[in-house]
């Protein structure tokens, strides 16, 4: 089954130019400590939004190429240790450490924690692109 990926290449385009907003110093220089905080808490929306895409695309592949017996019920971790075998992602852990910091999104109103999941939104978006490039290469792929 051919998945449609335009959402998650969206998403990942998303992700990819607010960081780059957020990179370009003279914009953040122009900006208000309160709407510098305003653009981080969009960039960790852009990184959960594009996060459950991730997860959720990585899981219909699976599904649709090694077969739901194996992917239907299992944790999050588990699913991520399927998609490295099947070369979808390589980080295992990395992938763990994004789930957590997914779960910390709403407790961006604390500080520290935004400032923490914006750390990792950082790390996440090269992961994401990899995913979405290795999701793109297999799509449709009868023969893993």
């Amino acid at each position: 089954m051919l998945l449609d990926l335009s959402s998650l290449q969206k998403s990942v385009d998303a992700l990819a130019g607010a960081m780059i907003e957020v990179g370009n110093s003279q914009f953040m220089n122009e900006l208000s400590s309160r709407q510098q905080t305003i653009v981080q808490a969009g960039v960790i929306q852009h990184f959960e939004f594009t996060y459950e895409l991730c997860w959720k695309f990585m899981k219909r592949w699976l599904q649709e190429n090694v077969g739901r017996v194996y992917v239907d019920g299992v944790s999050r971790r588990e699913l991520f240790r399927i998609a490295a075998e099947n070369r979808l992602i390589d980080d295992v852990d990395a992938w763990w450490a994004y789930h957590k910091a997914r779960n910390l999104t709403s407790h961006i109103y604390n500080e520290e924690v935004a400032d923490d999941v914006f750390a990792v939104s950082e790390e996440f978006l090269p992961q994401a692109q990899a995913l979405l490039k290795a999701l793109e290469a297999r799509n449709d792929d009868e023969e893993n």
